[in-house]
């Protein structure tokens, strides 16, 4: 998975490889899907949610930059993946899920693996994780129809945010960096395809269903 879906596609951050190289895939999926893990493609995980890819969850990791002290939000938690695989990149994460069962679930897995520096709370994960910011890196698991001015806020000047944004029916990864208290700057990092950010900060439920 590392060398012919990762590297060989561009990902060349050494931490975010060598945690993908650590954490077990098959760990976060139902037991009937442990077979396919390691294929390059989203797999399902119940009540409509999935676990992404394995490249995207590299490509959203790698462009957060992060380094071993740094603090980092994730939002949609999911099987929890995502956020295992920062725990090995980054000092502390923070995770945020708003569908109960699955939050209880992640929290299983973080414990059975020994994932100690993860805190997760079920909640609107649109609105980040106040109490904890400020973080150096905000990946965001689920897409909106715009980067929430609340997520912005919660970043140190010079962190990065990763979300996928709907345009016109079309998924973009966008990544945001602070550059100043008031001063971002925002680059494309291609078509993705994700659940929707559902939330204050994001879709209405009744809205989320068409996306």
């Amino acid at each position: 998975m590392v060398d012919e879906q990762l590297h060989a596609r561009g990902i060349r951050d050494a931490a975010v490889l060598e945690a993908m190289k650590t954490i077990p895939r098959e760990a976060f999926l139902p037991v009937d899907l442990a077979h396919a893990a390691y294929r390059d493609t989203p797999l399902p995980i119940g009540d409509g949610q999935t676990i992404s890819q394995p490249y995207v969850v590299a490509l959203m990791a790698s462009a957060l930059c992060l380094r071993p002290g740094d603090r980092a939000l994730e939002i949609g938690t999911g099987s929890g993946y995502a956020a295992a695989i920062l725990s090995l990149v980054a000092g502390q994460v923070y995770t945020v899920e708003r569908n109960p069962r699955l939050a209880t679930e992640a929290e299983e897995r973080f414990h059975a693996l020994g994932l100690s520096n993860i805190a997760l709370r079920c909640g609107d994960g649109s609105l980040g994780w106040p109490d904890a910011a400020p973080f150096e890196g905000i990946m965001v698991s689920a897409s909106g129809p715009r980067v929430p001015p609340e997520l912005r806020e919660q970043l140190t000047v010079g962190g990065r945010l990763v979300i996928p944004v709907a345009h016109r029916r079309q998924q973009r990864l966008s990544c945001v960096r602070r550059l100043a208290d008031d001063e971002f700057r925002e680059r494309d990092l291609g078509p993705v395809r994700f659940v929707p950010l559902v939330g204050a900060g994001g879709w209405p439920v009744t809205e989320a269903v068409r996306v």
